[in-house]
């Protein structure tokens, strides 16, 4: 296995888990407020073609739409899911630039024609902590009270927030496969990878062997993840066939030694290498990403950047320079 964006990992757990309609719907009902949950015909739900996020947010984005039938109404759900650790709070702004993207390609389709279908936002949030968010459009501005006669000029909606951070393992509904892809994704940020819910043999025997295999491949790829201990939860799996195909999938990696998970000290140099690649590879992206923005880089921020050596500062950056307003605005996350 090539070595893996950490952002794409997360990318294809979440579209493993959720992408299914099935999954979704399993997930989505018992998550959405009651209210709207029982209005959806949750067996017309269909995942629609395409993504809607920007280019340049696609390391920290994922998104599903799908499409469904709410009081015999044409209704859209819309799933994005944000795999980054903090919070933007331009959030909404990106959401309404999705939904208004949506609705664009809804009318491109022969004969449609107002009224538009509804579009139910819901933001999956890897987060490690608990986000305080306000999940309205109209949080971006400022106002003297609800009252404010300036508030009949603004667009607004809400979105839905699930914070994994703010679920108990025990508290997240699904399919199987489903439950367990987002009990990882949950574990990864607060480094339980290696916890009971996820080792579940009752949950484990119900997930399908393809599931499995991709969620051991991410749990490998995760440096925080013990190499024995892994081993050890591994060789205690109950059910025969996963626990097979996880020690396969093991064997191999170690084998192959290309999965940082697995370290071995023959391959200790060729890992030094390939942290060197990363590193230059992840600085050069910060430099482009300011460069295209802002124009030519000050020599001592250059400098400054040419000084970083550790790969997850410089992804960080590689966002702060994306979203930064100006040089100074990104000088200030160094």
């Amino acid at each position: 296995m090539p070595d893996e964006d950490p952002f794409h990992a997360h990318d294809r757990l979440f579209r493993a888990g959720l992408s299914n309609p099935a999954a979704a719907a399993a997930f989505l009902i018992d998550h959405l407020p009651k209210e709207v949950a029982e209005r959806i015909d949750w067996s017309t739900l269909k995942l629609e073609p395409g993504s809607f996020v920007d280019p340049d947010l696609r390391l920290s984005e994922s998104d599903l739409l799908f499409s469904a039938k709410a009081d015999g109404r044409d209704i859209a759900l819309y799933l994005l899911f944000e795999h980054q650790s903090t919070r933007d709070p331009r959030l909404p702004m990106r959401l309404l630039r999705y939904k208004v993207g949506i609705l664009h390609r809804w009318e491109q389709i022969s004969d449609n024609r107002p009224p538009y279908p509804q579009i139910v936002s819901i933001v999956l949030a890897q987060n490690g902590s608990v986000w305080n968010v306000d999940p309205s459009f109209s949080s971006l501005f400022s106002f003297t009270g609800p009252d404010d006669p300036m508030r009949r000029y603004l667009p607004d909606f809400l979105y839905e927030l699930i914070q994994l951070a703010a679920l108990p393992f025990d508290a997240i509904r699904g399919t199987p496969d489903g439950i367990l892809i987002l009990r990882i994704l949950k574990a990864e940020r607060s480094g339980e990878l290696l916890s009971a819910p996820i080792w579940d043999d009752e949950l484990l025997r119900m997930v399908l062997l393809d599931t499995f295999h991709l969620a051991v491949s991410y749990m490998c790829s995760r440096d925080s993840v013990d190499n024995d201990a892994l081993f050890h939860k591994i060789k205690s799996i109950g059910s025969e066939p996963h626990r097979t195909s996880a020690m396969t999938l093991a064997q191999h990696l170690r084998q192959e030694g290309i999965q940082e998970g697995f370290k071995t000290g023959e391959l200790k140099g060729r890992e030094d290498g390939r942290m060197e690649e990363r590193t230059h590879s992840r600085r050069q992206s910060v430099l482009e990403a300011l460069d295209l923005r802002f124009g030519p880089i000050p020599d001592g921020l250059l400098d400054s950047l040419n000084a970083i050596a550790d790969p997850e500062k410089l992804r960080a950056l590689h966002r702060a320079a994306i979203v930064s307003d100006s040089l100074e605005s990104f000088a200030s996350s160094l």
